[in-house]
């Protein structure tokens, strides 16, 4: 493990006014997306989708710091027979791979998932390090109820975590690590903060167990805000201020960075959210985003798998990519969401 050069990946991965693109839907999930807007989907189509949002210039360059592919994406090539991975190193963007097999039921359980793909991990580490991947994600996943999230479950989904950290580290790959508290459900903001909190530190343990560099990994947190459901929908102010006494209460400040998921908030509030966060100020980490759906909703929409579309998708990529990376400095306002 070269430590070096991991903190500098890490270090781009969180640069100042860009953020990670989560282009790693599995083809299930970007079927879901697809059938919304009367997609096929089909790997041409997948291929055509990405390489349209790859292709987009000033977005990649200027506010995308690194993608997550999906092991289907990293392998294909752009209709022009490049390789979508040079897309993304040609724009200055680092390319990731999405290396976990998804969460599956924890046996003794109900209610409760475990992620899984530790088998084999190391050698497909190699073989993506040689595609190109400098980076990859691993999500676990805990949910909110009046009896859970159980010990057993954190505990399971840390280990699980910290053994992957410790595999990307070894083979020259940085891992973002991403415990996700779901936003399901009606609990408060405050049952959201004591539950991230818990979760957070037991994280932090198991890497530390593992022999994980914290200057070589980037965390992918949920934001604590109330679930769907709950009654009480708190503020802007209210989610980045529990937010930030969170993370200063479980982050240690060897971590480069920091990049939120949007776990089903709509585009606009992930975004408002997110500058909240970033004006509060004095934090010890570059914060910024790691989007999925906040970044692609729009551009899916305009794009709808037409060719004449193309330029709308393109324009619709950058818009929302521009808005976040003002977020990720503070100086994004309802004013320049609406001037687009």
């Amino acid at each position: 493990m070269n430590l070096n050069e991991l903190n500098a990946i890490a270090r781009k991965m969180v640069a100042p006014g860009k953020g990670i693109l989560a282009a790693d839907e599995s083809t299930g999930t970007i079927k879901k997306r697809f059938d919304k807007i009367g997609v096929e989907n089909t790997e041409d189509n997948r291929r055509d989708y990405r390489e349209m949002m790859f292709r987009t210039e000033v977005a990649m360059k200027d506010h995308i710091s690194g993608v997550i592919l999906f092991d289907e994406t990293i392998r294909q090539k752009a209709k022009d027979g490049t390789p979508l991975v040079k897309l993304i190193e040609a724009a200055g963007s680092v390319p990731g791979i999405k290396v976990d097999a998804g969460a599956k039921p924890l046996a003794g359980a109900p209610g409760e998932v475990v992620t899984e793909g530790l088998d084999g991990l190391r050698e497909r580490f190699q073989d993506y390090h040689k595609l190109g991947a400098r980076f990859a994600k691993w999500r676990a996943v805990i949910d909110i109820s009046a009896d859970i999230p159980t010990y057993n479950c954190i505990n399971a989904n840390a280990q699980a975590l910290a053994r992957y950290a410790a595999l990307a580290q070894e083979n020259g790959i940085v891992p973002i690590v991403e415990p996700e508290v779901l936003m399901d459900g009606d609990h408060t903001i405050e049952r959201c903060e004591q539950v991230t909190t818990w979760v957070l530190k037991e994280v932090f343990q198991q890497l530390y167990f593992a022999g994980v560099a914290l200057e070589g990994i980037v965390l992918k947190p949920n934001m604590i805000v109330p679930g769907k459901k709950c009654a009480k929908q708190n503020s802007v102010e209210d989610v980045a201020k529990a937010t930030v006494k969170v993370l200063k209460d479980c982050v240690p400040s060897a971590v480069p960075g920091i990049a939120f998921l949007s776990g089903g908030q709509s585009d606009e509030e992930a975004t408002a959210h997110l500058d909240a966060i970033n004006r509060i100020g004095g934090l010890p980490w570059n914060v910024t985003f790691s989007y999925g759906r906040a970044l692609q909703a729009a551009p899916q929409a305009a794009w709808s798998g037409k060719a004449d579309n193309y330029a709308k998708g393109q324009a619709a990529f950058a818009h929302r990519a521009l808005m976040n990376s003002q977020a990720a400095l503070g100086k994004w306002s309802k004013a320049n969401e609406k001037a687009a």
